[in-house]
């Protein structure tokens, strides 16, 4: 199985401790997941026992301080559990956002007693993290929502729906973008913190939306009637920093689909070269022929130059100068990379890779949704041409 790096240099930020940690993730991930890929597809969500799993052997707030039940490292810590989650082909574990981004919120503007009360949780795999920013009629205009919090003595109401959630179904602690004051744009927007386990009186799940991909991953919508929430759960301290912290957090968003966009090219023309060596046309096998040669040479080409584009990105985070722009191109170009690739390599397995008994398959399904969250990657394009 190749390293974070495929087959080429070693990712100049990586170190021994790294490979040890993939190692362990790609056991949990093959080991513990994988034999029950086929009943997950088929409930639609993943189970809340391999958040546990996961949690009892450390994979889970990586980069939390050990003093919140995480394992004390950073963000490149993640970024090997995540790549290893994609390569192994492991889709139902929303672990992206659980890990790699409800806990950075905490870290980042919790208050200690915040940190104290809900990142051990989220570390042990007890709690199930979602974040909740897009509504049904808004997109990516984040300014735009209309989710309202409004304040009631010592507690929030919120009322409001969200779709397209990452977890939601299972979801405990839901971080939920508000505005505490519905006459403001940016400055109208608050991070709300929201312990949803049991599902209490004016919260509501909608349903687990049937998509063309992701199958495993529950995605749901969420409905707020004047739900209760206390003010303690604000993140930040002050209404009205919603919007900084949105924005200062989605670099790293952005940084960990571009992780698993490159995983997944690496898988792509693995699987693919594999493929092609042994299944034969005209005689000869189809890595015979030149066209095939010539389809993977270029796909493997472009997922060598993308793991150097995401390595230099991946430094430049850990250094703290990842800039909004940057981030913006490896998202758009990675995913964009990753369909491009999957959809080439696809059509070296024929008909095969049209039944879902290959993974391409499955790949090809799963990648076309990473154009879209995070920012579409039009929106990413106009944050680029913005910086110019």
């Amino acid at each position: 199985m190749p390293t974070l790096a495929s087959d080429g240099p070693p990712s100049p930020w990586r170190e021994p401790e790294h490979d040890d940690l993939a190692d362990l993730a790609r056991t949990f991930f093959t080991k513990d997941v994988l034999p029950h890929a086929d009943r997950l597809l088929a409930q639609g969500h993943p189970d809340r026992e391999h958040y546990r799993r996961a949690g009892e052997l450390g994979l889970l707030g990586l980069s939390v301080p050990e003093e919140y039940g995480g394992g004390g490292g950073g963000f490149t810590h993640e970024a090997v559990m995540l790549h290893e989650q994609a390569y192994t082909g492991e889709g139902s574990l929303g672990l992206a956002v659980h890990s790699g981004i409800v806990t950075g919120y905490l870290v980042a503007y919790g208050s200690e007693e915040q940190k104290r009360r809900w990142l051990p949780g989220l570390c042990s795999g007890e709690l199930v993290g979602a974040i909740a920013m897009t509504e049904p009629d808004g997109g990516s205009d984040l300014q735009a929502m209309r989710t309202r919090a409004i304040r009631d003595g010592d507690d929030y109401l919120v009322t409001g729906a969200k779709t397209f959630i990452t977890n939601g179904g299972l979801a405990d602690l839901i971080i939920v973008a508000v505005k505490t004051d519905p006459e403001q744009r940016a400055a109208g927007v608050s991070l709300l913190v929201c312990e949803v386990g049991g599902d209490p009186a004016g919260f509501r799940r909608g349903r687990l939306l049937s998509k063309i991909g992701l199958h495993a991953n529950d995605t749901a919508e969420l409905f707020f009637d004047e739900f209760r929430v206390s003010a303690d759960n604000l993140l930040g301290g002050a209404e009205g920093l919603g919007f900084i912290q949105l924005m200062q957090q989605l670099p790293q968003e952005r940084l960990v689909i571009s992780v698993g966009a490159v995983a997944a090219m690496e898988r792509a023309v693995e699987l693919t070269v594999a493929y092609t060596k042994e299944r034969t046309a005209f005689g000869k096998p189809l890595m015979g022929h030149q066209n095939t040669r010539m389809v993977l040479a270029e796909c493997a080409t472009r997922a060598r130059v993308s793991r150097v584009f995401l390595d230099d990105c991946i430094v430049r985070h850990t250094r703290g100068d990842l800039d909004v722009a940057t981030a913006a191109m490896a998202k758009w170009w990675l995913t964009d990379g990753q369909c491009e690739v999957i959809d080439r390599c696809l059509q070296l397995f024929g008909g095969y890779g049209y039944t879902t008994e290959y993974p391409i398959a499955r790949m090809y399904a799963d990648a076309r949704v990473q154009k879209i969250y995070g920012g579409t990657n039009e929106i990413m394009k106009e944050l680029i041409a913005r910086a110019l």
